[in-house]
């Protein structure tokens, strides 16, 4: 048997395991004479796979005898129907919401990010820049300039305590979304990079932002078509500078503006505590998109949407900034990530 005849049949081959069972019921059936002996058997089998496939050289001889009829055609294979393959639906992490666009469907974050150590998990103060060098120097900063700013009242306000960690090493901020916290500002815009991407997520693009921000409806206000006073946490009655500094330019690396209260309330809320700025989607809801903190959005040269607490601005989810490179950072900048899903098709 030449090497070339075998190549040639290589495409029958898998109608070798039919044939091996057809002979089984033909020597159990047949009234001739059966090779006895494992060894005899087996040489059988093959003989009659030689034969049939075509394998064996003419005047090649095979040393055996075959008794009775040898089958020479395949019973008909008739397909059985089967359960369809049910793929996996992808699903947003349980602390995102479902966002679609036709096709294209991608999670949010249902709050703005608190900060954590991406080694440790320890929570980072959301009162000062997510960096070791950064934090250190506005604490030593302030804490005497403070003094001089202000009126009585306000000196009297005390720097927000910076956990000792902080101060003795070098970090890298993981993003956490989480209800009934207060959410980190401070954040400069390579911060909100990183701190996305050690989440396993990223910057939500600004096209994303905005999408999710007018909710299911599409509409330019996360509750609604028009501007209403007080359904978001933005354009309130006072700006932390003007409170600490008498001056709302300046001073905007001061770790106390997201602790200034006005009338006894704060001008920085928790996290989903304006619950009628919601985004809605289907059952579900993107809490302070407009108002509380300004949020960084991917672009190279530096972009932020929504508005801050303070931010007199009534144009809602319309309201964007490109004014500030990516390492820039203040009191009213914060993050909320995004993460992509597979396309339906």
């Amino acid at each position: 048997m030449g090497m070339a005849t075998l190549v040639g049949v290589l495409p029958r081959l898998v109608r070798l395991t039919m044939l091996a069972a057809l002979m089984v019921e033909h020597r159990r059936g047949a009234g001739g004479v059966q090779p006895s002996g494992g060894a005899s058997k087996a040489a059988t089998g093959l003989a009659v796979l030689l034969a049939l496939t075509g394998c064996a050289e003419p005047g090649e001889p095979l040393g055996l005898t075959l008794s009775g009829a040898i089958p020479t055609s395949l019973p008909e294979i008739v397909p059985t129907a089967s359960a369809p393959v049910v793929m996996p639906v992808p699903r947003c992490p349980p602390e995102m919401v479902l966002v679609w666009a036709g096709v294209r469907r991608y999670c949010v974050d249902r709050y703005e990010a608190m900060l954590v150590d991406a080694e440790t998990g320890a929570r980072i103060s959301p009162y000062y820049t997510p960096s070791r060098k950064w934090a250190k120097q506005a604490a030593s900063y302030w804490e005497s300039h403070r003094r001089e700013v202000g009126d009585d009242k306000a000196q009297a306000i005390g720097l927000p305590a910076l956990p000792a960690w902080q101060l003795q090493r070098d970090f890298e901020p993981k993003a956490v979304s989480r209800g009934a916290v207060t959410p980190n500002g401070h954040v400069r815009g390579v911060d909100a990079e990183v701190a996305c991407e050690k989440a396993g997520k990223r910057l939500c693009t600004w096209q994303e932002w905005h999408q999710a921000c007018r909710g299911e409806s599409g509409q330019q206000h996360p509750y609604g078509p028009t501007y209403e006073h007080g359904r978001c946490n933005v354009f309130r009655e006072a700006h932390p500078a003007a409170v600490l500094h008498d001056d709302a330019s300046r001073g905007h690396t001061d770790p106390r503006l997201n602790l200034v209260r006005v009338n006894g309330k704060p001008l920085l809320r928790k996290t989903g505590a304006t619950p009628a700025c919601a985004s809605k989607w289907g059952d579900d809801a993107i809490y302070d998109m407009v108002g509380n903190l300004d949020e960084w959005v991917a672009n190279p040269d530096g972009e932020f949407a929504g508005g801050f607490y303070a931010r007199s601005a009534k144009e809602g989810c319309e309201r964007h900034t490109t004014a500030h490179p990516l390492i820039y950072g203040d009191y009213s900048l914060g993050v909320r990530c995004c993460q992509s899903l597979p396309s339906v098709p």
